[in-house]
């Protein structure tokens, strides 16, 4: 049966589905960036707001600015902008349809109709989530990049620009000189105070071609810092032949675990839905928050993704069941990773290894070594090098993490253990495949990639066993080096 407004009501009986009229739901949100997470999570908390009759004007309107996102656009519009959640735990699984999302853009190479939507005052939060490494952030300083080539074009073309900064810049343009008033720009992408990411992004952005709106943008508008938490896989054959178990034809299913959290700061310009009466969590400060999911789960991810990938290891509740890969996740996460993290409420770090350990041990979720391993140029900067340098100053041990850091260095080489090739998997793939085949020989090249590691190549309790750790691997296999930690 295609899924549809006309047949929500054929579905079986099994399958929740919108209770709310949803040709009377009015947009407040446009979210950039219609991924799997975003339907799983950010989308999921307001349809079940909606369900109890609330937030009927904040539906979202969905956008891209990439030539990929049209045929996202084409599937979700076919299906009345509906997606089938399909809940996976270990013992059960269920199924829902939400309904919060009511129309998607044109995907247009100036980005005409989503500057345009964005400056209409029914729009009061412009939310994305558009990769950890998409915000324009030199990798090393952390500030903002002024030198890539699509920030240079926005900044000298302001009224067309190509990224979705320079069109949230244009949109705030138009509001302003309309005195229609700010929106409340919101990051829920997995960064360290993502919030500041962003404001860094879109204000820099602007001072680039008009310092006066950018000082507008910085003091009128709001970039709530937030930390989102679900595993929610890509979207294959398998995952659609789930949801055609049920007798559904939805070409753009999500899978996800069942398990969600999302935490934010109270800072929305423009007034908001009430999240917080179904599950999220509003906090005055979420660092702590986005430390212990950040260096935990998605550093965790990181620790174990490598190691799979390079030993054959298809997905990630694979690696969990390996006899090295799940205990390299369990030693460095209690031993070199909790140490550095702060509890919050209701949450040890101890504790949150231990969940995050049967979270990742999930065997309904299907989720692959490769689409967590994707893109650790901005991954290992973000989730796993921080710990090392913290261990450094606390005195704690970063001998795993060494460990890991050579694993990500072999595997970048581009082959497995087996023989097999590794297919491109990140943005900046040719030069690490370059810099690994160098460190074969000379582990230090890898390390002398400071817009990677800054000065860790000069701290030798780090360097020197990266320096073991790699030249082992090489020489005796990947296996002989867990080995060698997990009795270490």
């Amino acid at each position: 049966m295609k899924l549809g407004n006309a047949t929500l009501n054929q579905l079986p009986e099994t399958v929740l589905r919108p209770h709310y009229d949803r040709a009377a739901l009015r947009p407040g949100i446009v979210h950039i960036g219609l991924g799997n997470f975003h339907r799983a999570h950010q989308a999921w908390y307001l349809h079940r707001l909606m369900q109890q009759g609330c937030a009927l004007d904040w539906a979202i309107i969905g956008a891209g600015v990439r030539p990929n996102d049209a045929r996202m656009r084409e599937h979700l519009l076919a299906q009345d902008c509906l997606s089938t959640l399909i809940e996976l735990a270990p013992e059960s699984s269920a199924a829902e349809v939400i309904g919060s999302m009511i129309d998607y853009l044109p995907i247009e190479e100036n980005n005409g109709a989503l500057i345009n939507r964005m400056a209409a005052a029914d729009i009061r939060i412009v939310a994305m989530t558009v990769t950890e490494s998409g915000y324009f952030i030199d990798p090393a300083t952390k500030d903002f990049d002024q030198s890539h080539p699509d920030i240079v074009h926005d900044s000298q073309n302001p009224d067309t620009p190509r990224t979705a900064f320079g069109a949230i810049i244009a949109a705030l343009r138009l509001r302003r000189d309309a005195g229609t008033g700010p929106f409340t720009c919101q990051c829920c992408d997995n960064l360290l105070g993502n919030g500041n990411v962003l404001r860094q992004t879109v204000v820099s952005l602007a001072r680039m071609s008009d310092p006066e709106l950018a000082t507008w943008i910085e003091t009128q508008c709001s970039f709530p810092n937030s930390m989102v938490d679900s595993i929610v896989p890509a979207t294959g054959p398998n995952e659609r032949a789930l949801v055609h178990q049920l007798g559904i034809d939805d070409q753009v299913p999500v899978t996800h675990e069942n398990f969600r959290q999302w935490v934010m700061e109270d800072d929305f310009c423009a007034g908001r839905p009430d999240w917080d009466k179904v599950g999220a969590t509003f906090a005055k400060d979420v660092h702590a928050y986005e430390a212990m999911k950040i260096r935990i789960l998605n550093g965790g991810h990181q620790v174990i993704s490598v190691a799979g990938e390079l030993l054959s290891v298809d997905t990630i509740a694979g690696c969990m069941q390996h006899d090295l890969i799940g205990p390299l996740f369990a030693k460095v996460a209690r031993t070199e990773i909790a140490p550095l993290v702060e509890a919050v409420p209701g949450m040890t770090p101890t504790d949150y290894v231990d969940l995050v350990h049967s979270r990742f041990s999930n065997p309904k979720i299907v989720d692959t070594t490769r689409r967590v391993a994707f893109d650790g140029s901005a991954r290992h900067p973000g989730f796993v090098i921080p710990s090392i340098r913290d261990g450094l100053v606390q005195g704690t041990p970063v001998e795993g993490l060494a460990l890991v850091e050579a694993i990500w260095a072999r595997m970048c080489q581009g082959t497995r253990e087996d023989g097999t090739m590794i297919e491109p998997n990140d943005p900046s793939w040719d030069m690490l495949t370059a810099k690994a085949e160098q460190a074969r020989h000379t582990p230090s090249v890898w390390l002398e990639m400071r817009q990677f590691y800054g000065d860790l190549a000069d701290a030798p309790r780090f360097a020197d066993s990266f320096d073991r750790y790699l030249r082992l691997i090489w020489q005796d296999g990947l296996e002989a080096a867990l080995s060698t930690y997990l009795a270490s």
